[in-house]
């Protein structure tokens, strides 16, 4: 396996640390005949245990030894794969090196560790190589990133030689992507000790879908077609979802996410106090291929606070022009998203009824930044009892229509008005009862 191991060119840039790279080392000493069989023996199971945590926390199956080859494939991001992603796999002398790679991991998959095994009496590996996994709900691991790792992992089983392997991994490259954005839908942002932007990927995103979201059929049609020209590389725009609390912008946002995810739509959300690493963020994934959009929860300024400005020009207006597989997609409670005071007025000159106003032009400048703007209003009493109808039907809640909307009405008399959040919280205590 060292051997092997040592001969992988532009995929031989692993961390010491990991497990490939531990067992290499291992086999290396195991092969000099100067060893301790207990030291090996311990190493060894250190190296079986991440792969079965690795296994754990993606549900693999089957031929863990496989799925964790796979996913090392899948999340090296190379200029080879990166190209790949982009353009997809095109002639050239980089593919001799690539295939040559391929080569060896098509030996590591099929590699026979009867030897070390019968000479350290061990089966670990005939273990994690037919493989049985304990069945467990999708809420508790990513059933994304699980499905397209044993996927891809089948298919790069079945390979007859290294240009087999090649083209099936290059055609993943180019139709999924590469590393944690090709696998994941939603992402968060970190900043590491160095500077250095990280992403954490969203592995429990809701799976929510915009026919869950009751009413509203206007304000979701325009989020879709915005999203859609977007998706499909025509012009589009920033979108700023504004109304009442409850009234479904958070999730009509995760909807989206969930219905383009496979045209290549990625999120990333990211607070307040990280718009100073927004820049960076933006020069990290411009160029790659996907449609990101930058998710900005909740947004909104006090009058005193001045980060705004800089989300301003980041949006729009700055030196640098904004990439065109970027978006920024914003909920707020307030329409203007700046806290508006009536000092805001003092300098209000009136002609035919026109502000002239600098104060309250810049802070209305920052919404004016967004080109579609979606309201998001309560429900009427009439709305309400309708969203709680539909999803009494939905979740098989048999109860008279009568009584069912008396309920509901007490429910939100205790629960903060009428929304379509009350409404599902009113729902869900009645499947608890």
């Amino acid at each position: 396996m060292e051997q092997l191991v040592s001969n992988l060119l532009i995929y031989g840039d692993l961390p010491q640390n990991s497990i490939l790279m531990q067992l290499a080392s291992v086999f290396k000493d195991f092969h000099s005949n100067d060893y301790d069989k207990t030291d090996l023996t311990t190493r060894i199971y250190k190296q079986i245990k991440r792969i079965l945590e690795l296994g754990t926390d993606y549900a693999f199956d089957k031929n863990l030894w496989h799925n964790y080859l796979t996913y090392l494939l899948i999340m090296q991001e190379n200029p080879f794969s990166l190209t790949c992603e982009k353009v997809g796999s095109k002639d050239g002398s980089v593919n001799h090196f690539a295939k040559s790679d391929f080569g060896v991991y098509k030996k590591l998959f099929e590699y026979d560790f009867s030897e070390i095994e019968d000479a350290l009496e061990i089966d670990c590996f005939s273990c994690i190589t037919d493989y049985k996994a304990i069945e467990k709900p999708e809420l508790m691991y990513n059933h994304n990133v699980s499905e397209k790792v044993r996927g891809l992992s089948e298919k790069l089983e079945k390979a007859k030689d290294e240009n087999e392997f090649f083209d099936t991994v290059t055609n993943f490259y180019k139709e999924i992507g590469v590393g944690a954005f090709g696998l994941n839908k939603a992402f968060r942002l970190n900043e590491g000790n160095d500077g250095k932007i990280l992403f954490s990927s969203i592995n429990n995103m809701d799976s929510v879908v915009l026919d869950d979201l009751v009413g509203y059929e206007i304000q979701k049609k325009k989020l879709v077609e915005n999203t859609k020209a977007f998706v499909e590389g025509k012009k589009a725009n920033n979108v700023l979802l504004f109304g009442d609390s409850g009234t479904g912008k958070s999730t009509s946002i995760k909807a989206i996410v969930n219905e383009f995810y496979g045209d290549g739509l990625r999120m990333i959300e990211i607070y307040k106090y990280q718009f100073r690493l927004l820049s960076g963020l933006i020069s990290q994934i411009k160029n790659r291929n996907y449609k990101f959009i930058i998710y900005m929860d909740d947004l909104s300024f006090e009058e005193d606070e001045s980060d705004y400005k800089f989300l301003k020009a980041v949006i729009e207006g700055g030196v640098e022009t904004r990439p065109d597989n970027i978006l920024i997609y914003a909920t707020s409670n307030r329409r203007h998203l700046i806290r508006e005071t009536w000092r805001d007025r003092n300098d209000v000159e009136q002609n035919a009824d026109i502000h002239h106003s600098d104060t309250m032009e810049e802070k209305l400048s920052l919404a004016n930044r967004f080109g579609v703007t979606i309201g998001y209003y309560k429900p009427s009493r009439q709305e309400y009892y309708n969203i709680v109808k539909k999803l009494a039907i939905r979740n098989k809640i048999d109860m008279k229509e009568e009584e069912l909307f008396r309920e509901a009405d007490r429910w939100e008399m205790n629960h903060g008005g009428i929304s379509g959040r009350v409404a599902q919280q009113f729902i869900n205590h009645l499947l608890g009862l």
